[in-house]
Order: C-alpha cells, then structure tokens, then sequence
C-alpha cells in the first residue's frame, strides 16, 4: 500500500492518486474505502484524503474501539475509533465467533438486539440503523434474533436476555452521554454486562473478522428472514408484572393525593415509566410536554444528563410548580439511570445525589423485607451491593441491621455479574448502586434500572407523606441513625491522555520512586488503595482484595479523619473524576464541622494531586 495506487479502483467518484507514505494508514484508508457501504461516512474518509488531512485520518482509522465501563463507545461518524455502520458490523461479527465457541446452542437460544432513538444526519447514523445492522450479521449466519419493534429502556435488553434464555444480548446506547455519541451495551447469558475476559476475547475476535461477510450490510433480513421476532410485547408485560413484586403498598398509592412530574430528557423513558407508574396503582405521573417524545438533539437541554442538577432539570421543576406536584422524578435518555427532586417547605427544590437516593433506597428496601419476610428468612442471607467510588452508608446501615455489605469495582457490569454469583447460591440481595444515580430495586433486572427506580421513590414518598414526612426528612432520620455520610463527588475534563498519565504515575512515585504519599497538605493518609496496580497497603500482603483493572486509574485514599477519597479516570469520557466521603458515626452530629472539614479535604485533594492549573485540566461547568 506505500506504492502510489488510484483509488479509482475503490471508488470511481475519487480519481486522484495517492500516497500518505505510511504503510499503515495507506493499508486503514483502502480498507475503509473498500468496505463501507455507508455513503455519508464513505464520503468523510474520501473528504478527508482529497484534503491531505493525514492526521485526521491516523486519528480515525489507526486505531479500535475498546470496551470500557459501559461497552463500546464513542462518537458517531466514519473511523474504526468512531461509531458507526462498519464497526458496528465488524463487532458483531467478532461477537457471533466467540459466541459460536461458547454455546453449542447458540442458534437455538438466539440473541437481543434493543436500541435507544439516538441519530446523527450527517453520519446517516441511527440507534435503529445500527441495531437492525447488528441483528443482520447474526441473522445471516442462521442465528434467531430478537429484535424489538421500537425503542426500549436499556434494562430491557438484560431483562429479555434471562426471560427469553438467550446467549447475549446488544443495546445500541450511549445512554446520558452528548448528542454525538452513540454506544454498543454487551450483556451476557446471566443478564449481567460482559467483564473480563469477555470483553478481551470478543475484541481478539473483532481484529480476526474486520472485512465484512457477505449479506452482513443487507438489513433487509430483518423484514424477511423468519429467524427475527420482537420480542417486545412479551417483554413489556412480564416486565410490568415483575416489577410488581417490589411494590409493597399498593393500595396506598391509588389514593394518595401526591403528584409526581417525570420528564424523560427526550429518551425512551416516557410510555415505559407511565406502565410502571399504572403497574404500582398510582395515577401516571405528569409528563413535561417538551421532553416526553425522542429527539436526538437533546433541544431543551445543554446536557442530556440528569446527575447534572437543577440547571438541567428545569423545565421539570417548573412544571411541578405549575401542577402543585411535589416530587420530581427524570430518567436519562436510555432510562437506566434517575433523577429525584423534591420541593421543601422553604419553596426550594432539593435535588438528591445518587449517594443519598442510595441512603433511601437502602432504608427502604430492607424496611420492606423486614416487613414482609417469611418468618423463616434469616437477615444474615440478605445482601446489598455498591461500587467502590460510591458512599458507604449501605455499609453502615448493614453493620447495624445485620446484613451483609459488599463492594465491587466502578461500573455495574460488576454489580450485575456478583449479584447473579450471589443469587446462584442462594443469597437475597434486596438493593444495589453506584452513585452516579444508578439503581438496582429488587433482581429482576441485574443492571440499574430508572423506570423500577422511579416508581419505587414513589412510593417511598406516598408512604411518607402518610405519616407527614417528606423524602428529605426521611433521610436525616436515616444519618441520624446509621452516622452521617457527607460526599462530594466532581471531576475536571482532560482531553490529553499522557497528562492523565503522568498525574497519577507521580502519585505512585511522590517522594521517592514506588512511593505513594503519606499526607495531602495537612490531612494526614491511613490506607492506600491502587486498583490498576493491585496494590493495597490496609491487606497484610499488601495485595487489593478488589480485581486489578490495568486499563483504568483508580487510587483510593483514606484518611486519618474519617474521610475516603478517590481518584479515577471514566470508563466513557475524557474525565478525572473525584469522590470524597466522610463517614462519621452515629454519635456526630455536627454536619457544620464534618462538611467543612470534608470541603477542605477536596481543595487539598485538588491543589496537591491533581494539580489543574498546572496540568491544564478543565473545571467542570454545569
């Protein structure tokens, strides 16, 4: 490919002959050219090469996409890095060869295909495109496939998978993520995301098969071939009907006077939360018109994130104001995530963290356990789960209640796989989360789930309301039980991985080289933890108890005080984010003193380790 080549041979539209003098990326654009089929992104590449952008085009197709916390995901558009027609093709193609090892009965069980309404026109891209693509390759290759008739909830996918017995299943997803991303969620047969060595396996398979097989692209065989079902009214009622068996109050919640507003940040969220809602025997919530139905660019919000608080959610809050509604629930676009707002007594919204919808879920869930359990059931078989980044008051609650508390690395992918671990030996886990507003409400579903979610947090606060307590109040009661667990949780923005690097390379050489800190200003350090190293300094070898995670950074550090902090990078996006935690105990109160104190931490966490004026990360900005 060094030698000068017409790629007229490709492509008659593009007669210019060429040479970027690199073997590599002259092998990436004839490939590219030869393969894709999609004009829009054809037409980017060929653009590109007219233009001698050779470093775009480097950046484009001389490298892979990788699964990170949430699957594969990236920004749509034309690049083996991007998303896109080709590389969804080219991974389902891996994924049929590795699950064809694994499952002598793999064109028996079949396989799910669900998808959210992200798009992108100048990609000729689409959530739907890309799904009935994904289901073309396996459909061509005599595998059944159940691919739903419209858009669905993420935690569908997952839910199908268990209740259908298939081997896998694919959501096309880039969930809360901006407009031009878009994302391909692996679940495995246990209805959990995929972990290693999964992921690494499926991406050796990818790099065996890139060229495409014949009838791959012909998208066609979802209409015609009669391996495809939808699965999806099957799935909607069972789904409504097991959602049910974590509803304990319901004919309190036909005649609460409480209303509720939802808005489902132009996603999938609206149809499926108003069946939830109706499942429960409450009165559908209020949707908030301009956001109920999809849109892909996400118009009325800057960001398509609830977690990022009252700025995002205000048409929302409006709305409840107008109705005289006071509790606000928002699900994210691909409603496996929620948002819970509720109005004081002061006129003012509070927005919740995922830490203290946690600390309510948590209460909650084993109040109704309690409530409800078989005289037989022993409190030492129940479990909750969370992962390490997130606040440790299940933990608490667990220690007082009798309970067992585990934790597992950063993502739900691990949740999931260690809940299904736990259930296959008998245990009962009530509740998990991760503290960016990720819930999992019963097991039906091994993955976080926004629709159970909502609809659970609305019933905890009809219950409230009958004893004339509010969410808010419900939870000091629960600090003041359990010990108050104050976090704070942000990050900076870093589009320059060696920097990232090198930050937390210093930290594991501080003073001296393999030597981490033992103070951050004047707070002095008890324990490191070093999950990418596996290095542990709390273990009496030394040695993480939690899997080592080489492709991320994660250092956790506790602290004399009380407080745990971390640092990582994001599975999804070019983030460092932080989490702080103090946890006190039952007997301080003093909220004045520990979240100063905690705030102090931070800044010092800050200015010390991470270092942002110097390394030119950038603030978060909401």
């Amino acid at each position: 490919m060094g030698d000068r080549q017409d790629v007229g041979d490709v492509n008659s539209n593009l007669l210019i002959t060429y040479s970027t003098g690199d073997l590599q990326l002259d092998k990436a654009i004839w490939q590219w050219l030869t393969w894709d089929k999609n004009p829009k992104t054809k037409e980017q590449i060929e653009n590109l090469l007219r233009n001698g952008k050779n470093k775009e085009l480097r950046d484009r197709l001389c490298r892979r996409l990788t699964f990170g916390t949430a699957g594969l995901r990236s920004a749509m558009g034309a690049g083996f890095c991007y998303i896109n027609d080709l590389t969804v093709i080219q991974s389902t193609q891996g994924m049929y060869k590795y699950l064809e090892k694994c499952f002598p009965d793999f064109k028996q069980r079949g396989f799910v295909v669900g998808y959210d309404t992200r798009g992108q026109v100048t990609s000729s891209c689409s959530s739907l495109r890309l799904a009935k693509l994904t289901a073309a390759v396996l459909l061509a290759k005599g595998v059944p496939v159940y691919l739903f008739s419209r858009y669905v909830p993420t935690p569908f996918v997952p839910y199908a998978v268990q209740q259908l017995g298939a081997v896998a299943g694919v959501m096309i997803t880039a969930s809360h993520n901006r407009k031009e991303d878009n994302g391909y969620k692996v679940y495995w047969e246990n209805g959990a995301q995929i972990t290693s060595p999964h992921d690494k396996e499926i991406l050796k398979c990818i790099e065996e098969c890139v060229e495409p097989w014949n009838d791959s692209w012909n998208e066609n065989l979802v209409d015609s071939s009669p391996l495809t079902q939808d699965p999806l009214q099957k799935i909607c009622a069972s789904y409504m009907e097991d959602l049910k068996k974590i509803c304990y109050h319901r004919e309190l919640n036909t005649k609460t006077n409480l209303k509720f507003v939802h808005t489902s940040f132009h996603g999938v969220g609206h149809d499926y939360t108003q069946l939830a809602f109706q499942a429960f025997g409450f009165q559908p919530p209020i949707p908030v018109p301009e956001q109920k139905d999809p849109d892909p660019d996400f118009s009325t919000v800057k960001c398509p994130n609830p977690e990022e608080g009252e700025s995002v959610l205000e048409l929302s809050l409006r709305l409840a104001e107008k109705e005289g509604a006071r509790v606000v629930v928002a699900t994210d676009p691909d409603a496996d995530r929620l948002a819970v707002a509720e109005l004081q007594t002061n006129g003012r919204w509070k927005v919740f963290t995922g830490n203290e919808l946690a600390a309510l879920f948590g209460w909650w869930m084993f109040t109704c356990w309690k409530e409800n359990r078989p005289k037989d059931a022993n409190v030492k078989n129940v479990y909750m789960l969370a992962t390490t980044v997130s606040s440790k008051i299940l933990k608490a609650i667990a220690h007082k209640e009798g309970f067992h508390f585990e934790d597992t690395l950063p993502g739900f992918k691990w949740i999931g796989s260690r809940v299904k671990g736990l259930l296959d030996n008998g245990k009962e886990v009530l509740f998990a989360f991760e503290e960016s507003i990720g819930f999992m409400c019963g097991t039906s579903v091994l993955d976080k789930d926004g629709v159970s979610a909502a609809v659970v947090i609305a019933e905890m606060a009809a219950y409230l309301e009958t004893k004339s307590q509010m969410l808010a109040h419900q939870l000091t009661e629960i600090y003041t039980t359990y010990g108050y667990h104050i976090s704070r949780t942000s990050y900076f923005l870093c589009y320059d991985p060696p920097t990232i690097k090198r930050i937390f390379e210093r930290l594991r050489n501080f003073n001296a080289p393999s030597s981490y800190p033992a103070c951050c200003g004047t707070f002095s350090i008890l324990d490191i933890r070093d999950v990418t190293t596996g290095y542990d300094s709390s273990q009496p070898n030394k040695k993480a108890v939690l899997p080592v995670s080489k492709n991320s950074q994660m250092i956790t550090f506790t602290f004399q005080n009380g407080c745990v902090a971390t640092l990582r990078t994001s599975g999804t996006e070019p983030k460092i984010k932080y989490y702080a935690e103090m946890c006190a105990p039952p007997e301080q109160s003093d909220t004045v003193f520990l979240e100063e104190d905690l705030q102090n931490l931070i800044d010092a966490l800050i200015e010390n380790f991470l270092e942002p004026s110097k390394n030119g990360l950038i603030w978060r900005s909401v």
